[in-house]
């Protein structure tokens, strides 16, 4: 997750499932008392794991570092997080002085590509616990020609529909497979006149780009062949295919509720955990907010058409490297084996929901929304966010620019035409393969 300061606030980018928004202040509150512990020098005997997630301190405290010493008794292991907005230049710094922990949690692609660059990351090509994870799950955490390995995959995030069992079965509806079939649920939801159809804003505009457009798009463009063919130069955003997904999210847009523009992101979870809203766009992190709020499932992003092939946005979240300058480089790669196997993949799924392993063990999900979510694997190909490896280096940011234009069609304020030119001009400003 890329940190970036924009209009007076901190935007995470891309990977701000990593800390959702409404526990970023209490993170960094507790965070407070433990940057001294991030600081503190690796010392031989005690691995160190440094980490953006402040949340999943007792996580690591009482269930996965425990369990990794139940096979590997004395080796000594410290959770050291650093508050999500410092972590990046804190990390950075801490690498460069030689004081940096053992094992260091990575962000995908470019943050941690630029570690590996500068020689603070140590290469995991066939090393033990590698094995298991497949060239898409590492894609994140390699080198721009696949050769090198420098973090090993740990979860991903998947994109979504929410929606509340209750209204559906109190209005007859069915979740839908495709876009004619949604927008009929939607119409019906409409014309009820009690429900809000889609519970979303686009005040913070990150939802409008992260959680809908990414999570809708991909069957337009056909996954990971849309995304490679704009890396590649022999696709333009103004193609059919991605101006169609613009297209999409305009028809969706008459949907949001009244005063969408002003509505933030905690605004559309409690308009959802209300029962206010029939469907919530979605990413799969949202699942432990309202779990034990409501009665609701998931659906994934309905196909153009019947017979079309389905896609998910299954975004590489996060992972873990070795510090090149470790004093414990023997025992850290035990660790990473360790992380590696079965019982991590199954421990870190089912504690921290919405969060999924990417390796290629076959895990029992025991949350019935995060077990669903999991499931559309099965039957839909995976890709990840569409401009999030290379296509975020130049200027202008296509990170803040896809979040503009599209909360900007969500409010009708912007063509998809229009939407999609902005994007590609900006994009051929500085990526050659696009001039």
């Amino acid at each position: 997750m890329q940190t970036e300061q924009k209009a007076g606030r901190f935007s995470l980018i891309p990977s701000l499932p990593a800390l959702p928004r409404r526990r970023l202040l209490a993170a960094c509150a507790l965070a407070v008392g433990l940057t001294g512990l991030a600081a503190a020098p690796s010392q031989a005997g005690t691995l160190t794991i440094e980490s953006w997630r402040v949340d999943d301190l007792p996580l690591w405290q009482e269930v996965l570092i425990p369990a990794f010493q139940r096979s590997n008794p004395g080796i000594a292991v410290k959770f050291s997080p650093t508050a999500p907005t410092e972590y990046d230049s804190s990390l950075a710094a801490r690498m460069a002085g030689g004081t940096a922990g053992d094992l260091v949690a990575c962000r995908p692609f470019d943050v941690s590509l630029s570690l590996y660059n500068k020689g603070h990351l140590e290469k995991l090509d066939g090393k033990p616990g590698m094995e298991f994870f497949a060239p898409a799950a590492k894609a994140a955490w390699q080198t721009d020609d696949g050769k090198d390995t420098f973090c090993m995959p740990m979860a991903s995030v998947i994109h979504g529909f929410f929606y509340n069992t209750k209204i559906f079965k109190e209005l007859n509806l069915e979740p839908p497979k495709t876009e004619a079939e949604f927008f009929k649920l939607l119409d019906t939801v409409k014309a009820n006149g009690k429900y809000a159809p889609l519970a979303m804003g686009t005040s913070e505009q990150w939802e409008s780009h992260q959680v809908l457009f990414t999570s809708i798009g991909p069957n337009y463009w056909k996954g990971e062949e849309g995304r490679k063919a704009l890396i590649a130069g022999k696709a333009k955003f103004t193609d059919p295919q991605f101006v169609a997904a613009w297209e999409y999210e305009a028809k969706l847009g008459k949907y949001l509720p009244k005063g969408a523009s002003a509505q933030t992101y905690s605004d559309s979870q409690n308009m959802f955990a209300l029962g206010k809203g029939a469907v919530y766009p979605a990413g799969s992190w949202d699942i432990a907010y309202f779990n034990g709020k409501m009665d609701f499932a998931a659906f994934p992003p309905p196909v153009p058409k019947n017979g079309d092939a389905c896609y998910i946005s299954d975004h590489n979240d996060i992972g873990m490297g070795i510090n090149k300058k470790s004093k414990n480089k023997d025992d850290a790669y035990k660790f990473l084996a360790w992380l590696g196997s079965q019982e991590f993949a199954d421990l870190y799924t089912n504690k921290v929901t919405g969060f999924f392993s990417l390796s290629n063990h076959l895990i029992s999900v025991k949350d019935p929304i995060a077990k669903q979510m999991m499931g559309w694997r099965k039957n839909c190909a995976s890709t990840i966010r569409v401009n999030s490896q290379i296509l975020n280096r130049g200027t202008p940011s296509m990170e803040n620019e896809m979040w503009n234009v599209n909360a900007q069609v969500l409010n009708g304020k912007m063509s998809p035409q229009d939407a999609a030119a902005k994007i590609q001009a900006g994009f051929a400003k500085w990526y050659k393969p696009q001039q």
